[in-house]
């Protein structure tokens, strides 16, 4: 038995145009994201692919990637779980600011650290900051909501969650997730078993579903770009 998973990232965010970091902060999609989510919509159903269960994050622009991508399919009533676990990696204090003026600041080395390394996590929000997620109603009642991560800290919240939520209702069924760059590398990593110190070459493309065909153990038979003319390198899979 082969089980079907699509990753989506969603589409191009206002900041993501500006670049600028952005994390947990809640910001809409551009009108290019839109047009991403659009295409991303398109593809699967050109590939009669037909989700029949949704996850995606707290964030609105994953929500509204998944939003657009279901409208394009003409599909309706999709159960769709959310869950902060599948939100972006926190930027901690760099949330907010431009990345070449952080670049500029603070070094190519560090920079690299802190936006693609794997343990290295940015200088932590203050506590009273309006961007700590503790201020935020949206996640009243959940526990120990970081100030800062690191990919390493966003893979250990994003594989439990995984492995609970997530692997059971493969069996039978086609699992979109709309998420984030970082929560989806974070989840690549597990799949394609890589290594830590391999993790800063996997970049993950804004509105490009990703295919993967999974075997019941949940491990890859192979994955595809839908959209092969903007696709980016996938690791090596392992037989």
């Amino acid at each position: 038995m082969t089980y079907q998973l699509i990753l989506v990232r969603h589409g191009k965010s206002v900041w993501n145009v500006k670049n600028i970091f952005t994390g947990w902060v809640d910001v809409e999609l551009d009108e290019l994201g839109i047009s991403e989510a659009k295409l991303s919509g398109q593809l699967i159903s050109e590939s009669k692919l037909k989700p029949t269960y949704c996850f995606t994050s707290f964030l609105s622009r994953a929500q509204k990637t998944l939003e657009i991508i279901l409208s394009e399919m003409n599909l309706e009533n999709i159960e769709i779980e959310k869950a902060w676990q599948l939100n972006e990696r926190h930027y901690g204090a760099l949330q907010g600011l431009n990345k070449d003026e952080v670049k500029k600041k603070y070094g190519d080395d560090q920079f690299l650290k802190w936006r693609r390394g794997y343990d290295t996590p940015p200088p932590e929000l203050e506590k009273g900051n309006d961007m700590n997620p503790a201020n935020d109603p949206l996640y009243s009642g959940i526990n120990n909501l970081p100030l800062s991560e690191c990919l390493k800290d966003t893979y250990e919240r994003v594989i439990p969650y995984w492995e609970k939520s997530i692997m059971p209702l493969l069996s039978g069924k086609i699992v979109l997730i709309s998420a984030h760059g970082n929560s989806l590398r974070a989840l690549c990593k597990k799949l394609f078993n890589i290594e830590d110190e391999d993790i800063v070459n996997l970049e993950i493309p804004t509105g490009n579903p990703l295919l993967i065909n999974l075997n019941k153990s949940c491990k890859i038979i192979s994955a595809s770009y839908l959209d092969q003319s903007r696709a980016e390198k996938l690791p090596k899979i392992e037989v």
